[in-house]
């Protein structure tokens, strides 16, 4: 039987978090880091950013954004695509007005400031009354002043299914499952490195992009999305294996709607037991969604190349709550 912990520290397993008893919830990264803004991406630090850069071969280059206005019509529809207008002080210049910009209505990162823990507070403890606009605490700006940059490990999710015979049908929005991550790291012959940044490619959003009227609206009426399942596996597969940032292909990185029996039904019952609360509240992962990894993952099919030096830069927004993630591999 595992024995309670009152000391925990980033070389804690993710059953250890989930045995504390010092007041903090169980399953959390509370008061792990020296840098708490940050949460999960201080394990990609200096000595990962040196090893990422030795993977830098053929000078190759891929952007991980999606235009601004990509998903028009918006699975979230409160996330409408901004409205762009070009305006002019004189008739020989031009400047940018963006109407109804919502930072993560297309390619982005969740901040910490994104899940409150229900019944406990922001991440690490830190106050409400501290999570407020142009306050800097777990702003989006902690990953823009000091960006997230290390080794990028693309796991293909679409091709491990389509090997299985089961390809994923984006319609139905199935469940996928930690397991599958592990399947897809045997399948590629490859291995998690501490700090890496995980890229999750399931084929959802070019899928979403290519689709016809009929399906989007099917979809978006059932707001049904493919996506992880919510379960204690993933946050343990991202905690124990030290991941700096998880980002996917999908609209939520979970599926929608939340699986029957949510482990969190209870704990997060706001959002039906969805496990943002989890990653983000608890522990501190930065989670990406709606990424562009299609051009990464067909490079990787052609040349059997899985990893590449990732940088992700999100605006420099002071207290900003998410961000478009400014993303690019180069191998």
């Amino acid at each position: 039987m595992t024995s309670p912990v009152s000391t925990i520290g980033p070389d804690s397993t993710y059953t250890d978090l989930c045995a504390r008893t010092d007041g903090a919830p169980a399953g959390s990264s509370w008061g792990v880091f020296d840098d708490p803004d940050r949460g999960t991406a201080n394990f990609a630090g200096p000595e990962q950013v040196r090893a990422a850069a030795e993977l830098v071969r053929r000078g190759a280059v891929f952007a991980l954004d999606h235009p601004l206005g990509a998903f028009d019509p918006p699975m979230a529809r409160s996330r409408t695509a901004p409205k762009h207008t070009i305006v002019s002080a004189h008739a020989e210049s031009r400047d940018d007005l963006l109407d109804g910009f919502y930072l993560q209505a297309s390619s982005h990162l969740d901040g910490l400031r994104h899940r409150r823990v229900s019944g406990h507070g922001f991440y690490d403890g830190t106050p409400d009354g501290q999570v407020t606009e142009n306050a800097p605490a777990l702003g989006i700006q902690a990953w823009s002043q000091n960006p997230i940059v290390g080794r990028g490990l693309l796991l293909d999710l679409e091709g491990l299914f389509a090997d299985r015979g089961t390809p994923l049908d984006h319609v139905r929005g199935p469940a996928v499952q930690a397991a599958d991550l592990d399947a897809a790291l045997d399948r590629q012959n490859t291995r998690i490195q501490d700090g890496d940044l995980i890229l999750v490619h399931t084929g959802w959003a070019h899928w979403y992009l290519t689709a016809t009227d009929d399906q989007r609206n099917e979809v978006r009426a059932g707001r049904r999305s493919t996506g992880f399942a919510q379960s204690r596996e993933l946050a343990r597969w991202l905690w124990d294996d030290k991941i700096a940032l998880f980002g996917t292909d999908t609209f939520a990185v979970e599926v929608l709607p939340v699986v029957p029996g949510s482990p969190f039904a209870e704990s997060a019952p706001e959002d039906a037991g969805m496990m943002h609360q989890e990653l983000i509240g608890k522990l501190g992962v930065p989670l990406g969604e709606l990424w562009n990894l299609t051009a990464l993952v067909e490079d990787s099919r052609r040349t059997g190349t899985w990893d590449a030096l990732v940088t992700v830069k999100p605006l420099n927004f002071v207290g900003g709550v998410g961000s478009p993630c400014n993303a690019t591999a180069i191998r």
